[in-house]
């Protein structure tokens, strides 16, 4: 995606009103006696009021207007955060389409999205007729995806929406194919289990020593693709396996050449995200089985598709 293409017509992360207070020089920042038509307008009077390095560093540019973000979201018993994910989702100032996979709950979570089918016309809901575990459900979710991006969603409130403009801004600009998200270098988490974050690292370090990567999360829930990446891959892992499995396959991914641009490997990026992790009281669903069957899966895709 060509950067000099980029629309004007992006709705933008930051209102006049935070504007006004942001840090730093701000010669001639004076709000325009009248309000604003459109979003591009206050768009445009903020890059030219700011400048655009500043604006940059506050996460603010320009998105085609013809970019459609697909939010995935497996949701397996999350009755009690399922309303408060899609409010967040649907907050988020980008045109997107919301694709929610219900992987045979049976807490009432399927009869709440069946309500929510039938009374939002921004969502489309796929049930499985048996749980077939979190990677099983992303694959049903990305074969409906069509938007130009796809993103992860957990269906609880552990990571947090407002970050997709931040998220998707390397893709957009044309610096990565896939951006994946980082809970340990500089947002804000949740303190909890000392095991959980060593047994992550262990596991982020042998699929590095694996892939050749340099990432220091694998297991974050926040990994975004351009869509022809992540349906181009082929996907078996029915549970948790799927993080070191598509991060494997990420590694090996290649684009094919096409016309004068030349074959070429996929450009992976890391973003800090902020982590509000649940307890096992409050509903985590991961355990020790599925650690084990990540250390096998990073093996696995190591030497085999």
């Amino acid at each position: 995606m060509d950067v000099g293409s980029l629309s004007t017509a992006a709705p933008s992360r930051l209102t006049e009103s935070d504007a006004s207070s942001a840090p730093g020089p701000r010669p001639g920042l004076v709000s325009p006696a009248v309000g604003f038509a459109s979003d591009a307008e206050r768009l445009d009077w903020l890059i030219a009021t700011l400048g655009e390095p500043f604006c940059r560093k506050l996460g603010l540019y320009r998105v085609p207007d013809d970019l459609v973000l697909s939010v995935v979201i497996p949701a397996y018993n999350e009755k009690a955060s399922i309303h408060e994910i899609l409010r967040r989702v649907r907050a988020v100032p980008l045109r997107k389409e919301i694709i929610i996979v219900d992987d045979c709950s049976t807490d009432g979570t399927r009869d709440i999205l069946r309500e929510m089918a039938k009374a939002d016309g921004d969502l489309k809901v796929v049930f499985h007729e048996r749980n077939q575990g979190k990677g099983a459900a992303l694959r049903t979710g990305f074969r409906e995806a069509t938007g130009q991006i796809v993103i992860v969603q957990d269906a609880d409130l552990e990571y947090d929406p407002a970050q997709y403009p931040e998220l998707i801004r390397p893709i957009v600009e044309d610096q990565a194919d896939v951006v994946y998200g980082s809970r340990f270098i500089g947002e804000t988490h949740r303190v909890l289990y000392f095991w959980h974050s060593l047994a992550n690292k262990f596991l982020t370090l042998l699929s590095n020593a694996f892939t050749n990567l340099n990432l220091t999360d694998m297991e974050v829930c926040y990994k975004v693709f351009r869509r022809e990446v992540i349906q181009g891959i082929e996907l078996k892992s029915d549970r948790f396996g799927f993080e070191p499995e598509v991060t494997a396959k990420v590694a090996r991914f290649t684009f094919p050449a096409r016309g004068e641009r030349p074959e070429r490997k996929c450009r992976v990026y890391e973003l800090p995200v902020s982590y509000h992790g649940r307890t096992y009281a409050e509903g985590k669903h991961i355990g020790v089985k599925d650690g084990f069957q990540a250390l096998w899966c990073i093996i696995r895709y190591a030497i085999a598709d």
